[in-house]
């Protein structure tokens, strides 16, 4: 794939998660037809119904972000790691490798998810609120999280983004009204 390609949320195939807890809207991954043994980085959206453990992925940096709900709590049965995922827009990293535990904060809710091969990708999550320029990069996706927003020459609406892969891109990001946001992931090499 080259150039940018548009997306929305809508139109993104749902997957339900084997342990039945969720279900998974893939965005993109690369390479392109590469399992979950073999991606170099994937990009998706969740939605989490139910509390269970989250899939160990050995050798990946993984980044969260909530989207909508009332989000969850994120845990190390070793209290490493105990984090409220309950502000929307705001990223988490951690590694791949943790056995992470989760627990509903209430309902169900929407995250966004980037992961990335540790050595061979590395990603950078911003949510943005303003006027911004978005650095040069060969991979990424861009999604606005509330409002329209104008990226270099293209039209996007809440809910649409653009992702792009093996093509290196810089866009210009314009947002059409006061509480606009937008997710930007750069993804580059390790």
């Amino acid at each position: 794939m080259s150039g940018a390609q548009r997306f929305s949320r809508t139109s993104l195939p749902v997957t339900p998660w084997k342990n039945g807890g969720g279900t998974t809207q893939q965005v993109m991954s690369w390479p392109q037809g590469a399992g979950l043994d073999s991606f170099g980085w994937r990009v998706s959206i969740a939605s989490i119904a139910a509390a269970g453990p989250f899939s160990v992925f050995a050798g990946v940096d993984r980044s969260i972000t909530l989207l909508e709900g009332d989000g969850v709590r994120l845990f190390t049965h070793d209290g490493r790691i105990d984090h409220r995922l309950d502000v929307p827009h705001r990223p988490f990293a951690f590694s791949g490798d943790e056995a992470i535990d989760c627990t509903l904060l209430g309902g169900a809710s929407n995250d966004f998810n980037v992961m990335t091969r540790r050595g061979q990708w590395r990603a950078e999550v911003r949510v943005l609120d303003s006027a911004s320029a978005i650095g040069a990069a060969p991979h990424g996706v861009l999604l606005a999280l509330r409002g329209a927003w104008r990226l270099n020459d293209e039209a996007c609406r809440e809910g649409e983004g653009l992702q792009w892969a093996d093509a290196t891109q810089a866009w210009q990001a314009l947002p059409e009204g006061a509480d606009a946001r937008l997710l930007a992931v750069r993804i580059l090499p390790a």
